[in-house]
């Protein structure tokens, strides 16, 4: 529960870029301040950053806080395009980039009036739960993780109100105002229906708008099976791009001019030509280099046409569960496709550490507008971190990361410039003959 005294240097400096989209200074500091406090703060609900706020002049409500970040007319609509192009800044001069694309279950067990919240079961979890579900789309590399874009599921009703009109319908209507009535009933199921989008269908929008911008020209795509469609992949290859994807083992394949299943595939390579498994050093993500076996060939799916799949071994002997794989690239080695594939883990590098360091699922606001500019600020303040400025730490404390700078290194240096902003107000006020008390007071009000 460190107070915060004004916005930080590195998150002033960090910040910069984004100057031009907010009207006020005052919401923009609001903004910043917001930021911080998804970094530093233990509680990163709007209520939780704001009860560690230290103003210099009279304190501003909650509600100015509130107002300033969720609902002000900046323009949170391009907050994520100039976010791209900032960040486009740092990729394609440190190797190969790949961008994953993903979704995950953001959790609300207490609050099922926020936007699009759901009580459904979550396959994870193995139990029923109250979530949002969010589709993110995130570049990396060996150094940098960053977050792309960020947009919230809206649940689909079809189903109840599929249920209410079958239960409230009636033979005849005698009067025109009820039939007015059913009428704009049918009319609004009729709208919702064909405004829902399936998570497939968003990515599909995600890949349009990055390809559309054009800030990663050299990026290719890694994605899994629940995300792969004939739509995505004939977007991403009509964009002269290509693209990694995890193939379901119930797949059929055209084998020896027979459709087959690739696990039964698979299981006869392994049993009757194991040899064909050649074993490959592949430099993964995370720059760690493992042994595989892998078989590669070019086949023929229903509707995809001609791709090459992978199928991978990490165990020599071939007994542990084969993995998938499915590339339109036909010239790519197994290697390239392997090392490739290791990028899309990167989403889940996002997902674990936005929920648990930048508050991605700590939402506790209603409204689409609200819960899309948290999503957002949570995205930046994330990448903002990332390239917090700082040097290998020597402190004992840190000897564990052997040398290499750790993103909670990179937080300590943006919780020191917090604290140093405290010492200096705590030593304004004691220079004024403020007591003890006073001075606790103005950092930790009761």
């Amino acid at each position: 529960m460190l107070p915060i005294c004004g916005v930080p240097a590195t998150i002033q400096q960090a910040m910069a870029p984004y100057r031009d989209l907010f009207c006020r200074d005052e919401g923009f500091a609001h903004v910043s301040r917001y930021i911080t406090g998804l970094i530093l703060s233990p509680n990163k609900t709007l209520q939780g950053i704001y009860d560690l706020q230290v103003w210099d002049a009279e304190s501003p409500s909650r509600r100015a806080m509130h107002a300033a970040v969720f609902e002000a007319q900046w323009d949170a609509e391009a907050l994520m395009p100039r976010h791209r192009a900032v960040v486009a800044q740092d990729h394609g001069r440190q190797g190969r980039e790949v961008i994953s694309l993903d979704w995950t279950l953001a959790h609300h067990e207490w609050g099922p009036k926020i936007y699009g919240v759901t009580k459904s079961y979550d396959y994870v979890e193995r139990r029923m739960a109250r979530f949002q579900t969010v589709v993110t789309a995130v570049v990396a590399n060996r150094m940098l993780v960053d977050g792309l874009e960020v947009r919230v599921q809206e649940p689909s009703v079809r189903e109840a109100e599929e249920t209410y009109l079958q239960v409230t319908a009636r033979e005849s209507y005698e009067q025109m105002e009820h039939v007015r009535i059913r009428l704009l009933e049918l009319l609004h199921h009729l709208q919702h229906r064909w405004a829902y989008k399936k998570r497939t269908e968003m990515v599909v929008e995600v890949v349009a708008q990055l390809e559309q911008e054009g800030h990663f020209p050299a990026a290719h795509y890694a994605f899994d099976n629940g995300v792969l469609t004939v739509e995505l992949a004939r977007m991403i290859e009509h964009k002269g791009k290509h693209w990694v994807s995890e193939l379901e083992c119930s797949r059929h394949i055209l084998w020896r001019s027979q459709w087959r299943r690739i696990d039964a595939v698979a299981a006869e390579l392994r049993e009757n030509a194991p040899q064909s498994f050649r074993p490959l050093q592949v430099h993964c993500r995370n720059g760690e280099t493992k042994t595989f076996w892998a078989f590669t060939k070019t086949v023929r799916l229903r509707r995809y046409g001609r791709k090459r799949i992978v199928i991978v071994h990490e165990q020599e002997d071939l007994t542990d569960p084969p993995r998938f794989l499915l590339t339109d690239a036909l010239h790519w080695e197994s290697g390239r496709i392997i090392e490739t594939w290791s990028f899309r883990w990167s989403a889940e590098l996002f997902h674990a550490f936005g929920k648990q360091g930048t508050g991605l699922e700590s939402a506790q606001v209603r409204t689409e507008e609200a819960v899309n500019r948290h999503l957002r600020l949570s995205c930046v303040a994330q990448s903002l971190l990332q390239r917090a400025p700082v040097v290998a730490s020597s402190v004992e404390k840190f000897a564990f990361a052997q040398g290499q700078i750790t993103l909670g290194q990179r937080c300590r240096v943006i919780a020191r410039e917090v604290f140093h902003a405290l010492l200096q107000t705590a030593q304004r006020l004691f220079t004024d003959g403020r007591s003890c008390e006073q001075v606790l007071e103005v950092l930790m009000p009761v």
